[in-house]
């Protein structure tokens, strides 16, 4: 005898619970929201020859044509005590992350419009697969700066093991700031290029390519070194390839920009989510 499934009815003029509802559907959609991930990492590349494998040859590619470009014709500023190529390589991966993480997710849920309105799906599940496509992205991206490692005899300390609190804090951070650029991008599609220009702006005010020594005794340095999106860069560094725990206070700044971030930005896609939709 086979037990009849009770119905899930959706009520338009339900109230949400702002955070509780949004956080209680990542859980009850985990299924789709796995299957959407591994949806957008194959279908980016579908017709490609290399398939999947550009995601490691993009930033093999990205980072090359840096390092001829600012090892032979610009200055960086500074000194180093690992290879250059291994300092560019750890942070145009998080830069990357960043910036891709943060445009991709603040469009998704206009890119998602199709879907919304024949069929009722958590909008905010839209946000979170297209930042953890992003961080799939930065794991898959990691391979080569692995090998770099070693072929410049840098190695691979156990502190790697602790990569994932940079990129757990990312994907939170990216995922409340995509979903604060989310919420307006439907009232008003400039936000996008907007966050566009502004993710380019943050990117440039972290030592990816340059080193902080260049900025010692300049009012500059306050403004780089309060980006939240330093004290991830920072980290990852010191964990990946140095060796070393990061300072209590770039800890601090990764942890309550991530929780902040990630709860406003559910807070207030919450509060507006009806309105949103509509407008799509």
């Amino acid at each position: 005898m086979t037990v009849a499934q009770p119905t899930v009815y959706y009520d338009s003029d339900q109230n949400r619970r702002p955070l509780i509802t949004e956080f209680r559907n990542f859980w009850r959609y985990r299924g789709l929201i796995k299957l959407l991930v591994v949806r957008q990492l194959t279908v980016r590349y579908k017709r490609s020859v290399l398939g999947v494998w550009w995601t490691v040859l993009n930033p093999i590619l990205t980072i090359a044509v840096l390092w001829v470009i600012f090892s032979n014709f610009f200055g960086r500023g500074g000194t180093l005590d690992e290879p250059y190529i291994v300092y560019l390589s750890a942070g145009i991966l998080l830069s990357t992350y960043f910036v891709q993480g943060v445009n991709s997710t603040g469009a998704s849920i206009i890119n998602s419009r199709n879907i919304l309105v024949k069929m009722y799906l958590p909008p905010e599940i839209f946000a979170l697969v297209t930042a953890l496509a992003a961080a799939a992205h930065f794991i898959l991206s990691l391979v080569p700066l692995f090998l770099l490692q070693l072929l410049t005899g840098v190695g691979i300390p156990w502190t790697v093991i602790l990569v994932p609190l940079p990129l757990v804090t990312m994907l939170m951070f990216v995922t409340g700031i995509g979903l604060l650029i989310a919420s307006a991008a439907v009232y008003f599609r400039d936000v996008l290029d907007i966050t566009r220009v502004l993710t380019s702006l943050v990117n440039f005010l972290i030592p990816t390519f340059w080193t902080i020594g260049i900025l010692e005794g300049k009012s500059a340095l306050t403004l780089v070194e309060n980006n939240p999106v330093y004290s991830y860069l920072v980290s990852f560094r010191l964990l990946v390839y140095k060796g070393v725990i990061p300072e209590r206070r770039f800890l601090i700044m990764m942890v309550v920009s991530s929780v902040v971030a990630l709860m406003l930005g559910v807070y207030v896609f919450s509060r507006n989510w009806r309105r949103v939709v509509v407008r799509l």
